[in-house]
């Protein structure tokens, strides 16, 4: 069978036809706080999301990893990332995946996308682990883990410092990142042409350094968000920069309609893990510390925790015509995505590609509106957690093990381990269950190097 004949029998198998497989623009925040956003009652002003927000699917129980390098894997490869080896539990700039990896850049590759990257890539650092390895036809932003937002540097002194790059080709550019990241994107998606397109744009936004150009901030004139001077303005540069990330969102939404391309094009909107509160600025660039940043009241926990705090976050979904108004609160997974994209466009792996994410298209819709309970399982450094319908169990490498009923509290208050002993052997075996399948030994070519 030739490529055509077999892109054909894919198409055939999706839920839609090959004229109305959607265009994909994939947005991901970092580090954006649960009350960082307008939608969720918090400081930042965000109309352009919020009304996304109000016309679309909000994802109200949208679990990712507790931080970025793992989240990004997830994503990318509909795998909990413990099982790449345990480099891809924690940020870093080593290589997450193996090449050859099935990603959602390559899988929509194959079924006949053009595929782009603008913004932070933090899967691997080193020019044979760049995105158009995997699957994306061109690539922009940083290939590390953040940047600062006027010098687009990394950490200063680190191997990694410069990494401002386009297809993997370190360069220098004036201007802010963020506005950077968005022109580029924009770019692509306004190109033209019939061949549907995959847009994923994660952003640096509200990763540290913490800053915006001046025009967001002045959004807040006459707001004091704290009576200590250093604090207000560390949160006047935290909403500023949250306000340009919806500004941008908004631009996208704006060319999508001028183009006539919005009722075709699907948009998701996630962060990468929930927000920190406080912190010093580690990067290469004259950006201050953020002593008082981000929010994710009432969650408990935050960026780098297995709270709820940590790993549910602010996520989306529109697509007008076809994802109706309301709130989803199903339990989804980051890891969901490429399954669920995958049954959307039809493609089909060659091989079991042993994804943990499911496809989640119906629940989406709503077509199946009380979906079965599922595990979701989350691999840290320092622990794992595991949910199973409404119970959640947290266990740290150190210390006793915690129980929490999500549905009867969210806020995850009252720890049921000790009241609860059935349901805590069960929920052990659960996590256990899936412990057992990371691989815990770093690749033999990555040990030594840099990260």
């Amino acid at each position: 069978m030739n490529a055509r004949a077999l892109l054909a029998c894919l198409l055939a198998l999706s839920p839609l036809g090959a004229a109305e497989r959607p265009n994909i623009l994939l947005i991901v925040a970092d580090d954006l706080g649960w009350s960082d956003v307008g939608w969720h009652g918090g400081f930042g002003k965000t109309p352009h999301m919020d009304k996304l927000v109000r016309t679309g699917a909000e994802l109200d129980q949208h679990y990712v990893q507790p931080v970025c390098t793992p989240t990004r894997a997830a994503l990318m490869s509909g795998r909990c990332p413990g099982r790449f080896g345990p480099q891809a539990l924690s940020p870093s700039n080593l290589r997450a995946m193996p090449l050859g990896t099935t990603t959602l850049a390559s899988a929509l590759k194959s079924v006949g996308y053009r595929t782009h990257l603008a913004g932070k890539w933090h899967l691997g650092a080193r020019p044979e682990w760049i995105p158009n390895a995997y699957g994306f036809d061109t690539s922009y932003g940083t290939l590390t883990g953040a940047a600062d937002p006027w010098t687009h540097k990394y950490r200063k002194g680190n191997p990694y410092e410069d990494t401002w790059h386009r297809d993997g080709k370190i360069f220098r550019e004036e201007g802010n990142a963020t506005e950077l990241i968005a022109a580029e994107a924009l770019k692509r998606i306004t190109q033209g042409g019939d061949q549907p397109w995959f847009m994923y744009v994660p952003f640096h936004a509200v990763h540290t350094p913490v800053d915006a150009p001046a025009e967001y901030k002045q959004a807040y004139d006459g707001v004091k968000f704290h009576a200590d001077p250093v604090k207000h303005e560390s949160r006047l540069r935290m909403a500023a920069m949250v306000t340009q990330l919806d500004a941008k969102v908004g631009a996208f939404v704006e060319a999508l309609e001028r183009t006539g391309q919005r009722e075709k094009t699907l948009i998701i909107f996630t962060s990468d893990n929930g927000g920190i509160e406080g912190l010093t600025n580690a990067y290469a660039g004259d950006v201050p510390d953020s002593p008082f940043n981000s929010e994710n009241d009432p969650l408990r926990g935050q960026k780098n925790t297995l709270y709820e705090g940590g790993t549910r976050v602010c996520a989306f979904a529109s697509w007008p015509g076809r994802l109706k108004p309301g709130k989803i609160s199903a339990p989804l997974y980051v890891g969901d995505w490429l399954p669920t994209l995958a049954g959307l466009t039809g493609f089909q792996p060659a091989q079991d590609a042993k994804w943990d994410g499911l496809d989640r298209w119906k629940v989406l819709t709503g077509e199946d509106a009380a979906p079965a309970a599922r595990t979701i399982y989350i691999g840290h450094a320092q622990g794992r957690s595991v949910r199973h319908g409404d119970w959640k169990l947290i266990a740290m490498n150190k210390g006793k093990p915690q129980l929490f009923n999500i549905a009867a509290d969210p806020f995850e208050q009252d720890d049921l381990a000790t009241k609860e002993p059935k349901r805590l052997e069960e929920m052990r075996a659960r996590l256990d269950a899936e412990a057992a399948k990371d691989d815990k030994v770093m690749p033999a070519d990555l040990k030594g190097l840099p990260h």
